[in-house]
């Protein structure tokens, strides 16, 4: 990605999540020179890619569903394993490996933004935002060191 095209994201990212809970549709491809842009209009001749820019502001809880946690609940495995549904670019979800890591707590990671099983379960969950963490039947959007041990006890 050139300087510019990594700016402009920069940009759009924080002022989408600076305005609370934010989502757009972004598109992002590569052209024939190799160079990679952002925009949020479709690109008309490019094959592209839908980049999902949204991100939990706060932290609020669910309960998982059978219905919902198909193929995610099982892979949490039985007691305290933790699945966390996060991207790249998202700060909370960085800040939550980075805690996981630091506690010794094991975890399953799916990037929604780099696989498809990833997209599907993320999708499945009717999740709109990341860091998404699921321990057991129990669910956090966003995250906090004190909300995220409310759900690990």
């Amino acid at each position: 990605m050139n300087y510019s095209a990594f700016k402009w994201l920069m940009l759009l990212l924080s002022v989408l999540l600076i305005s609370g809970h934010a989502s757009a549709d972004v598109y992002k491809w590569v052209d024939e020179d190799g160079i990679t842009h952002y925009s949020d209009k479709k690109p008309e001749n490019e094959e592209f890619t839908e980049v999902l820019v949204s991100s939990y502001q706060s932290v609020s809880y669910a309960n998982v569903t059978d219905e919902t946690s198909r193929g995610v609940t099982g892979t949490a495995d039985k007691g305290k394993k933790v699945v966390i549904f996060s991207a790249d670019w998202c700060g909370a979800c960085k800040k939550a490996k980075k805690y996981f890591r630091r506690k010794g707590i094991p975890f399953r990671e799916y990037d929604i933004d780099k696989g498809s099983k990833a997209k599907r379960l993320y999708k499945q969950l009717g999740a709109t935002g990341v860091p998404v963490i699921i321990v057991g039947k129990k669910r956090m959007n966003g995250f906090s060191e004190a909300g995220f041990e409310r759900i690990y006890r």
